[in-house]
């Protein structure tokens, strides 16, 4: 066995990206504080090839070097849009048939595991602020939550880690 090189991962241009079909799928980012996240989520949404990406709040935009050092040039392949009320983020979407999950630690939530999402519709994910998690008002207006069970004591992944724990899930469940 051995490691590919970067010539051999058949890796396609910004310009193949945007012309290629999408996953189905749109993160949406509610007040997220660290530059780092928002890159990670921009390079995570790159490698699934999703839809767009949502920057909602005080969720800086691109484009910023604090971003672009972990985005690694995702932010140029990835569509984006800013909201300054996830609410709004949310309102639109639903208009446009998507079906909107919070993905969040709250009564009545589906386990990621045992979830199965209804894919005759685009589905977008909503990921809260690294403190206090996805706003109630958002939750409210969602169409569902999502929890990733965590077994330790803090009960709380990083939200990039929790992206790409959900996407993988979603992805896996879409292709099979």
């Amino acid at each position: 066995m051995k490691k590919l090189k970067n010539s051999e991962l058949n890796r396609i241009s910004i310009a193949e990206y945007k012309a290629a079909e999408k996953t189905p799928f749109i993160v949406i980012l509610d007040n997220i504080r660290s530059l780092s996240n928002i890159g990670s989520v921009f390079r995570t949404s790159d490698c699934f090839r999703l839809e767009a990406v949502y920057l909602c709040g005080l969720t800086a935009q691109p484009p910023h070097r604090e971003i672009q050092k972990t985005a690694l040039g995702a932010t140029e392949s990835v569509p984006w849009k800013y909201f300054k009320d996830t609410s709004d983020a949310i309102l639109e979407l639903q208009k446009e048939n998507y079906l909107v999950y919070a993905v969040e630690q709250a009564e009545g939530s589906y386990k990621l595991g045992d979830f199965k999402p209804d894919f005759t519709k685009k589905c977008a994910f909503i990921f809260g602020n690294e403190v206090k998690g996805v706003q109630q008002k958002a939750i409210n207006l969602a169409d569902g939550c999502i929890e990733i069970p965590q077994y330790g004591t803090k009960h709380s992944f990083n939200i990039s880690i929790s992206v790409g724990i959900l996407l993988w899930d979603m992805h896996q469940k879409l292709i099979n």
